[in-house]
């Protein structure tokens, strides 16, 4: 008899797998919309949809593993971070989803919020709060809008040897910014930056990088606390920056 294993799970969904199939159980339909529309317009390998019926959806499990983990060493080959960088650029030149993206405002706004509220609460340190929210800065700026994946963290990209098997959860996938895709892969894999870079295939600016790097940590921490996570590996993110 298959164990069922549970994947994830928190207050807003949860993630279960028996065997061969991934159970997704999340409250907002709206989410699972966008994870399903998004998987069936992306030009990259992602899991196949077994069946739905709201609020749970079953994908087949993919090839192959992760590359790795935020926190930890990544033992997948330089190639594989390439490919992954290959498939990043694939997505990027793709046509958007026709749904809208968050705007420049809107991620500005967020970010002054949890700032505030991680010094305000004592959280982390001012310094390392305002040392951060200055190399955020240079993510802060007018981008073209192209398909992002929107959440393309180490997790999320499964390779089989030095191939890329498939992405999987797109609930946060639209029309973005390119280089957020490629900071959020290389969150905590600094040393592997040059791989991606060198499978995408084009000069990126590594000052935005950075400030991607710098600006999803600070908006994460406090969600990884609320939803009972530990947020240790996004705030040596932020140490690092000092």
């Amino acid at each position: 008899m298959e164990e069922v294993e549970v994947v994830v799970a928190h207050q807003e969904r949860a993630t279960l797998r028996v065997g061969d199939v991934f159970l997704k159980i999340d409250a907002d339909r709206t989410r699972a919309d966008v994870e399903v529309e998004a998987m069936a317009m992306a030009p990259i390998p992602t899991p196949e949809v077994l069946w739905r019926k709201p609020p749970v959806l079953a994908l087949a499990a993919l090839q192959g593993t992760a590359l790795g983990r935020l926190g930890e060493p990544s033992t997948a080959s330089s190639a594989a971070w390439a490919a992954a960088g290959a498939a990043a650029r694939t997505l990027h030149d793709a046509p958007p989803p026709p749904w809208p993206g968050r705007s420049l405002d809107e991620v500005a706004s967020r970010l002054d919020g949890e700032c505030a509220w991680l010094v305000a609460n004592g959280v982390l340190p001012a310094d390392v709060v305002t040392r951060n929210r200055r190399v955020a800065e240079a993510a802060l700026r007018p981008w073209t809008p192209v398909f992002t994946h929107g959440d393309l963290q180490v997790t999320h990209v499964f390779a089989d040897g030095d191939e890329i098997t498939g992405v999987i959860d797109w609930s946060e996938a639209g029309p973005g910014d390119a280089l957020f895709d490629l900071a959020t892969l290389t969150l905590g894999h600094e040393e592997r930056l040059g791989d991606v870079v060198a499978g995408y295939g084009t000069d990126v600016d590594l000052d935005v990088i950075r400030g991607w790097w710098s600006l999803r940590s600070l908006r994460a921490v406090r969600w990884l606390i609320e939803h009972g996570f530990d947020p240790w590996p996004e705030v040596a993110v932020l140490n690092a920056r000092l």
